[in-house]
């Protein structure tokens, strides 16, 4: 179709401005649109800002781009913008709660991703010292949401900040351009057929206001409320299995058992017991998740903005977000978030040439506490493991005289070392529970008890466009020129537990601070008759506290023979800094200490250690040669010792990724009504920034053993509990990764008014160069795709909407547990109707409405349906 059909003139002028605040609409010409004309016009008009921090055409970006625009929010049958991002492609999320989802992209999926930035108007919204957002707690609410844009793959070249995965960027309504009340209110209810628990109530209240005081003042408050109770962790899969594989206990009679969703039973539990002339590993009871955890869950988040036009170009706000949320939270433990207080103060100025912000954010993790520290002090707090293994000792030996089988001894022995247990549900375990999760030491209690800020500023401009306005220089119209810069520190208040300050010569309790400085310049051009070529190079650099200085380079090009075909290949390299707890940490764990990989933190440690794993597989082979061979202890240690490694590891470098991207997006079929974008990219990792255990000999007075030791000597101490001083280190894996994968999207605009959509997602692990097993897991399903189909007018103001999401089975592997998660599938439905007057949309929808329960990670909760139902007025 001729250009002069669209009744839109494409130009480079088009996508200069940065943030303007102008329509898109300003941009066009003023004769009137057929509808078909319009359709078409949003669908190639319609810009991204995220790919390269200027408006560009989506069909023009030079990486691949999803976006969620109002429509496509208004037809998702997902409850909430927020988990509508699962549905687009190239998109993986897993759910570690009811209010707290976790977004990744291309691999390398954990539950607190540190590799994936999400920005609200550009504003990280993280919290500090977990180096990652908590879900949305931070973020917008439906009412407020404008566009959703996610990069699947590096953007760290234009971003840094550890982007090396991708990011989102949710853009929220100005309140010049979206004035008036919005209330919104959802009722539902979840855990319908959820044999652990009844169905339960399921509540979120919102309402934004938004008002325009002048034609150069405005102002928006949002608020949103939301109660329900979350989905539950129950997996009973013992991790252990083999720990007692020896004398033949296994399943249910083995001592040792370690369920998934169970505490307090872990190996630093657990206690090596001669027993009738053999070693049993025996493990201290514990508690299941459910024991110890509200699964109630509430989140209040608000925010406030002001904004204020200098010019008609130039706008500058003030934003004010804070958030107060329970629900449940992992690591390498799970956590239960109690009265945990997020809030940021932010200030933005922005003109077509200039952007620049400076945000700060305070964190306070409340009245929070470990669930797994909680359960194994409660076994402690009642009996000390001394004690109770001299009473499971006698107790056994005991029922073994009595003529029971060593399996029923094992179950007396339990019994009668219990005695005096805290049972759950009793007004005694309750209360001991109040008081574990109040003391700030985990060998002890379990307080999570950190406060965390950060403070980030930074700047780009747009220099071509500045040199082209100016009227004393001269800049080709074909070229462009950005420059930006950028700032953070973190600053953290030692508790003492989770925290120190490590500086010699500092108080361990005085402020730690941790921060970088970075910037980039990014120039391109557009080159070849109708500026068919489109050329980018950019380099950032980035200074980190404690590293020096890193490149990433970034080149693009993007080949438009038509304005409806869209050729784009990309490369880019980018770092990861270690995050806070990664760097720092100082957390005693279930009778482990975990460290910070930086040399501040962990001196001395790296050097003289042992690898864990050799550790446990020596002490297995000696209790091997102890039962089945009649060896003497001190014979099988000498027999076994080979088997220990010194820890081969070191302290802490950033990770490292190179990305190749190739893609291809179009407009097709008469109207441009059917819009594909295709991916494919290949990326090489190194220094996976990931955790080992490794224990230090040490003699009978706690003290490292010297380096110079005897190798039997050193066995000797780690063959006994009290001769390990245990650790579990923030290391660089020395392995080499290599990952690649693609995708495929396409969004058909049908006739009256229905949308289509269908994306295939294709991910894979090529191959592990070197590798110790200590890289991340690559935790991604090798498929996944999604079906969409919706309407928001399909008979007299009744409208719907269908999603059907499937992913292929993967392997997990996470430091709590590892092993395939299964595959599952979902449809998510929504029926709606709109009431003109007074400008009410009911929407009755249900996300996994079968209610088919599946994990989507393990150690994580069961998911389940929800039923909602949704009233809006004046949105």
């Amino acid at each position: 179709m001729p250009n002069a059909t669209l009744g839109f003139r494409f130009s480079p002028a088009l996508f200069l401005p940065l943030l303007s605040g102008v329509p898109l609409a300003g941009y066009a010409q003023t004769r009137p649109l057929s509808p078909d004309t319009t359709r078409r016009v949003q669908q190639l008009g319609e810009v991204v800002v995220a790919a390269s921090k200027v408006e560009e055409s989506i069909l023009q970006s030079p990486v691949t781009v999803e976006k969620l625009n109002a429509r496509q929010l208004r037809l998702t049958p997902a409850p909430s913008f927020f988990d509508a991002v699962e549905h687009l492609k190239g998109v993986q999320v897993v759910t570690p709660s009811l209010s707290f989802k976790v977004i990744n992209a291309r691999g390398f999926t954990n539950t607190t991703n540190v590799r994936f930035v999400q920005l609200v108007d550009g504003i990280d919204n993280q919290a500090p010292h977990i180096g990652g957002p908590i879900g949305n707690v931070l973020g917008p609410s439906d009412l407020d949401i404008g566009t959703v844009e996610i990069v699947p793959g590096t953007a760290a070249a234009l971003y840094g900040l550890n982007a090396i995965n991708g990011l989102a960027n949710f853009s929220t309504r100005n309140p010049f351009l979206s004035e008036g009340l919005s209330v919104q209110q959802k009722v539902g209810v979840n855990h319908v057929n959820d044999p652990y628990t009844r169905a339960r109530p399921f509540t979120e209240s919102s309402v934004r206001y938004a008002k325009a005081l002048s034609a150069k003042l405005a102002f928006k408050v949002n608020g949103t409320y939301l109660r329900g109770y979350d989905w539950m962790a129950t997996d009973q899969t013992d991790i252990n299995p083999n720990g007692n594989a020896t004398t033949g206990l296994l399943g249910d009679d083995n001592p040792a058992r370690d369920p998934v969703s169970s505490y307090g039973n872990e190996s630093s539990n657990r206690s090596m017991l001669t027993l009738g002339g053999k070693a049993y590993q025996v493990a201290r009871t514990g508690y299941r998740e459910r024991d110890v955890v509200d699964y109630h869950l509430q989140t209040l988040r608000y925010d406030a903005a002001l904004h204020y036009k200098l010019t008609q170009n130039a706008e500058l706000a003030y934003t004010y977000r804070g958030s107060n949320f329970d629900n449940v939270y992992q690591r390498s433990n799970r956590f239960q978030l109690d009265n945990y207080h997020l809030q940021q103060h932010a200030l933005q100025f922005t003109t077509p040439v200039v952007q620049a912000r400076a945000y700060f954010t305070q964190e306070n993790t409340g009245k929070s506490y470990n669930l797994r520290s909680a359960a194994e002090n409660l076994d402690r707090s009642y009996k000390p493991d001394a004690q109770w293994n001299r009473e499971y000792t006698a107790a056994w030996n005991a029922a073994v005289q009595n003529g029971q089988s060593v399996a029923q001894a094992h179950a007396t022995a339990r019994a009668a070392a219990d005695a005096g247990r805290f049972q759950p549900g009793t007004p005694a375990f309750q209360q001991r529970l109040d008081s574990l999760t109040n003391i700030n030491n985990w060998d002890q209690g379990a307080a999570l008890r950190v406060r965390a800020n950060l403070l980030h500023a930074e700047g780009q401009v747009n220099v071509g466009e500045t040199l082209r306005r100016s009227t004393q220089v001269g800049f080709p119209t074909w070229a462009d020129l950005l420059v930006g810069a950028d700032y953070r520190t973190y600053y953290i208040e030692p508790d003492g537990n989770y925290f120190i300050n490590p500086e010699q010569g500092q108080d361990p309790y005085s402020t730690l601070t941790y921060g970088k400085t970075g910037g980039f310049v990014q120039a391109g051009a557009r080159l070849l008759p109708g500026e068919k070529l489109r050329l980018t190079a950019t380099l950032r650099a980035d200074k980190n506290d404690y590293f020096s200085t890193r490149f990433n380079p970034r080149f693009t090009a993007v080949y438009s023979p038509t304005q409806r075909h869209n050729f784009r290949v990309s490369y880019q390299s980018g770092y990861r800094f270690p995050s806070l707890f990664e760097g720092f940490s100082n957390v005693n764990s279930g009778q482990v200490k975990r460290i910070g990989g930086l040399r501040v933190m962990s001196d001395g440690v790296f050097e003289n250690s042992y690898l864990r794993s050799s550790i446990d597989a020596f002490n297995a082979a000696v209790t091997r040669d102890r039962n089945t061979n009649g060896l003497t202890q001190t014979q099988a240690i000498a027999k076994n010792q080979g088997r220990l490694v010194k820890n081969p590891y070191t302290y802490l470098k950033p990770e490292y990724i190179k990305s190749l991207e190739v893609g291809y997006k179009a407009a097709l079929l008469p109207g441009g009504r059917l819009l594909a974008d295709v991916d494919f990219y290949y990326n090489t990792y190194r220094d996976f920034i990931a955790q080992v255990e490794a224990y230090v000999p040490v003699n009978s007075a706690g003290e490292p053993l010297n380096t110079g030791a005897d190798l039997n000597g050193i066995a000797t101490a780690l063959n006994a509990r009290s001769g390990q001083a245990r650790y579990r280190l923030w290391t660089n894996s020395q392995s080499q990764v290599y990952n690649y994968g693609g995708s495929l999207g396409l969004r058909y605009d049908v006739t009256d008014g229905y949308l289509a959509g269908a994306n295939v997602t294709y991910t894979r692990l090529d191959r592990t160069e070197s590798g110790d097993g200590l890289e991340d897991g690559f935790n991604t399903p090798r498929w996944a795709y999604n079906l969409s189909v919706g309407n928001e007018n399909a008979y007299k103001n009744f409208g719907f909407g269908l999603n059907y999401r499937w992913q292929a089975k993967y392997y997990s592997q996470t430091f709590l547990v590892s092993g395939y998660v299964p595959a599952y599938s979902t449809l998510d439905a929504q029926l709606s109707y709109r009431l003109p007057q007074p400008n009410l949309r009911f929407k009755l929808g249900a996300s996994n409405v079968l209610n088919q329960y599946y994990v989507s990670y393990l150690g994580g909760p069961s998911i389940g349906g929800l039923y909602y139902l949704q009233v809006t007025y004046g949105l």
